[in-house]
C-alpha cells in the first residue's frame, strides 16, 4: 500500500463515508452497485480498494441504456457538456479545481490570459476559464482557432499567458516567429496533449515558463507539474489509485490504471477507472504520479479529444459496404496528429462521406484510405506516435 503525509488524505478519508451515502442515495448507479453495503468503515484505501470501479470506458453504453447520465448524476447540474463518443458531463461550480494548478505555474490577477481551450460542447473551456476569473486574472477567450486573428489580438492586448493545448501553442510562435510578431507570453499551462520535450526547450529559450497538468472532462484537474519534482503532484480534492485490470492498488512504482475518487456532489464518480496508465513516484514527499504512460483500453486523445473504438464502430454501422475498419493514429513530419482511417472496402464506396461521418462523430478530421490487407483482428484504434 502506498503512504504520503497523513492530513491531505485523513481529511478527505474522513469525508469520505458521507460522500459515498450521498451517492447511493441521489444516484441511481450507485444505489445498485453499493446495495447492501456498511459505507461507515471505508476510510482508508484498504477499505476503499474493496468497492466496484467506475470505467470510463463503459460511460457510452451506459449513457446509453440509462439516458443522459447512465445513472451517475446526483444533484442539479449548473451547466452539462458533449465530449466524443458521446459522453455527457454535468458539472457544478466546484468540479474543477484547475486554480490549484494555475497557481503552482504563477498565475495570478496581474496576467491577461488567453484560453486556448474550446467553451463548445465540452468543457475545457470553462475547466480554465472559471479558475482564472478565481486567480482574479482577465481572460481572453480565444479558443484553439483563427491563427491570425488570435495572434494579432496576442500582440494588441500584450497576453502575458496560454492556457491551451501545447500543439496549439507551438502554432502560435511559428506564426509570430514567421510574421515578426511580438509577444509577451511570460507563463503557459497547457494540457490535452502530452508536452514535448523540443516545445519545453523552445518556450524555455524565448524565456516563457511553460508546465502541463493532467484533467479529463469528468474529473478537471488530476496532477500538475511543480517546480524541481519528478512527475506531477496529484492534485487535492481527489483520491487517487494506482490499480491492476482487476481494481486491486498495484505496489508503489508499479504501472496500473489511474483510478480517482471525486467529491462532486452533482457528478460522483467512485473508483472511477479513467483508462490511463501511471505509476505513483516512490518515496515522494507528496503524492505524486509519474505521468501518463499510455492506455490501458484503446480509446485515446487526439488534439485534446478523446476517440473511442464506439465510434469507428458507429462509422461500420452507417456505412455497410465497409467490411472492417481501424483508425490509425500516427504523426506527420512537424510532430502534429494525424488520423487515418483505414477501411476494407467496395472500391465504389464513398470515401468522402465516410470521413464526413467520422468527423461528425469525433469532431476531428481524418483521411480514409483503401486496405485490402486490414487484418480481421477486431482492433479498431491502433496508435502508432
Amino acid at each position: 500500500m502506498n503512504h504520503w503525509p497523513s492530513s491531505p488524505d485523513a481529511l478527505l478519508f474522513s469525508r469520505l463515508p458521507a460522500q459515498l451515502a450521498h451517492a447511493r442515495a441521489q444516484a441511481p448507479a450507485y444505489r445498485q452497485l453499493l446495495a447492501g453495503m456498511d459505507l461507515t468503515g471505508i476510510t482508508n484505501r484498504e477499505a476503499l480498494a474493496t468497492l466496484p470501479l467506475t470505467r470510463k470506458s463503459a460511460l457510452i453504453a451506459a449513457q446509453a441504456a440509462t439516458p443522459p447520465f447512465g445513472g451517475y448524476a446526483a444533484g442539479k447540474a449548473l451547466r452539462v457538456f458533449a465530449s466524443p463518443g458521446p459522453i455527457y458531463e454535468p458539472m457544478d461550480a466546484s468540479s474543477w479545481r484547475m486554480d490549484e494548478a494555475l497557481a503552482a505555474a504563477g498565475f495570478s490577477a496581474a496576467d491577461i490570459v488567453h484560453n486556448g481551450f474550446s467553451y463548445h460542447l465540452s468543457p475545457g473551456g470553462f475547466i480554465f476559464d472559471s479558475a482564472l476569473q478565481a486567480l482574479g486574472c482577465t481572460v481572453f477567450p480565444g479558443g484553439p482557432g483563427n491563427l491570425e486573428i488570435t495572434l494579432s489580438a496576442l500582440a494588441s492586448l500584450n497576453v502575458s499567458a496560454y492556457v491551451g493545448t501545447p500543439s496549439f501553442l507551438a502554432l502560435i510562435l511559428d506564426k509570430a516567429d514567421e510574421t515578426g510578431t511580438p509577444l509577451s507570453l511570460r507563463r503557459a499551462l497547457v494540457s490535452g496533449e502530452a508536452l514535448s520535450a523540443g516545445l519545453r526547450a523552445r518556450c524555455h529559450a524565448r524565456g516563457l515558463a511553460i508546465r502541463q497538468c493532467y484533467a479529463s472532462a469528468e474529473l478537471g484537474l488530476i496532477a500538475y507539474e511543480t517546480d524541481g519534482e519528478t512527475g506531477m503532484q496529484v492534485a487535492g480534492g481527489i483520491i487517487a489509485e494506482i490499480c491492476d485490470t482487476d481494481g486491486n492498488p498495484v505496489a508503489e512504482g508499479d504501472t496500473g490504471e489511474l483510478v480517482i475518487t471525486s467529491f462532486s456532489a452533482v457528478y460522483p464518480l467512485l473508483r472511477f477507472a479513467t483508462g490511463d496508465l501511471s505509476a505513483f513516484v516512490p518515496a515522494s514527499r507528496q503524492q505524486r504520479i509519474k505521468g501518463w504512460l499510455g492506455r490501458a483500453d484503446d480509446s485515446t486523445k487526439v488534439r485534446g479529444l478523446f476517440v473511442h473504438p464506439e465510434q469507428v464502430k458507429a462509422v461500420l454501422a452507417h456505412h455497410d459496404d465497409i467490411r472492417r475498419a481501424r483508425l490509425i493514429l500516427s504523426h506527420d513530419n512537424a510532430g502534429k496528429d494525424v488520423m487515418t482511417l483505414h477501411i476494407d472496402a467496395a472500391a465504389s464506396c464513398d470515401t468522402a462521406a465516410i470521413e464526413s461521418s467520422l468527423k461528425a462523430l469525433t469532431r476531428l478530421s481524418a483521411h480514409v484510405v483503401h486496405d485490402s490487407a486490414l487484418p480481421d483482428d477486431g482492433r479498431l484504434i491502433e496508435d502508432r506516435r
